[in-house]
């Protein structure tokens, strides 16, 4: 707050100390026991249209209803979604800035050595959401028939193939480069401005293939607009049956499922996190989010895994897990 001009006033020291505790009640947001009495922003460092946006409006709707306010989702995109996460790491740790994230908010530390904010430190988790299968999909002219094949010919022709993906940073480029690493090979990766372009060249074969969440590839692979070549996943996609795993062509070391969940600044009151997970898992419970998640072969995760402490848990592990994977200079 800025004063409207110079004043004098003498005040005790207890008057100042009064002062202060107001200060701070008002820089943490309202009462917490009047929340929510306001719209509540959810932020999504994402493009609109694409997977994260996808899974946040399929439960801003039943939360909404269940907390009695609306959940107004805000398309804050760039760098790999570190633009719109650190504009929530900096919002008023009130409950009405909330994050979904996805697995990104793990390996943004091993991949920009300029954070501006610590994911484990800047922020508390709410509850992870749903875990997204990956699918390899290419252009409908891509040589290849099978992900035997896809394997043979990426390998035998690896400096003339062309890989698509939504940013660094982004699901799409993080299963990248496990397929690539994984393959043993260097590819020519073709960067786009979110999901949805890159589906657009990837449709219209301008690039020749890509790796991406089931929220954005199931429609065209089952419309036939693509090449489907394996899901990164133990089992196969109850929505997509007749999609054969990594595993079962000869591939175990590539599987990768995209994890999303929600977030609030580390100061937010414990009890507006709280009301945040309750209401999280209503949605999550909700008849309508199961199946428009199974439409596209995914599920909400367990009630278990819909807290803040199963979710801090998974942070930390992936953090750890994805430095190494992405290691040294793999990022740029």
């Amino acid at each position: 707050m800025t004063p409207a001009g110079p004043r004098k006033v003498a005040a005790s020291s207890a008057a100042l100390a009064g002062l202060s505790l107001v200060l701070a009640a008002c820089s943490s947001g309202a009462d917490p026991a009047d929340y929510p009495d306001d719209d509540i922003d959810v932020i999504v460092p994402f493009s609109a249209g694409g997977p994260t946006d996808t899974v946040t409006r399929m439960i801003a709707e039943p939360m909404s209803e269940d907390l009695g306010v609306q959940l107004v989702v805000q398309n804050i995109d760039g760098a790999g979604g570190t633009v719109g996460a650190g504009q929530a790491a900096t919002s008023d740790p009130d409950g009405y800035t909330v994050l979904m994230h996805h697995i990104g908010m793990s390996t943004a530390p091993a991949l920009y050595e300029d954070l501006a904010y610590d994911p484990i430190a800047d922020f508390k988790p709410v509850g992870l959401v749903t875990e997204v299968p990956m699918t390899i999909i290419a252009s409908s002219d891509f040589e290849p028939e099978t992900f035997e094949e896809f394997v043979t010919y990426v390998q035998e022709n690896a400096d003339t193939v062309t890989m698509a993906h939504a940013g660094e940073g982004s699901a799409s480029n993080l299963c990248g480069l496990l397929l690539t690493d994984a393959l043993g090979v260097e590819v020519t990766a073709v960067p786009y401005d979110g999901t949805g372009p890159a589906m657009a060249e990837l449709v219209g074969g301008q690039v020749d293939f890509m790796c991406d969440q089931t929220t954005n590839t199931t429609g065209q692979i089952t419309a036939g607009e693509v090449k489907a070549y394996a899901a990164t996943t133990p089992e196969r996609i109850e929505a997509l049956p007749d999609l054969p795993t990594t595993t079962e062509g000869g591939q175990p070391d590539i599987q990768v499922s995209v994890w999303h969940g929600l977030y609030v600044p580390v100061e937010t009151p414990d009890e507006v996190v709280s009301q945040l997970t309750d209401s999280l898992q209503v949605a999550l419970a909700d008849e309508k989010v199961i199946d428009q998640m199974a439409d596209l072969g995914t599920a909400p995760v367990s009630e278990e895994q819909a807290t803040p402490e199963a979710h801090a848990t998974l942070l930390e592990e992936q953090t750890a897990t994805w430095a190494d994977i992405i290691g040294s200079g793999q990022g740029g």
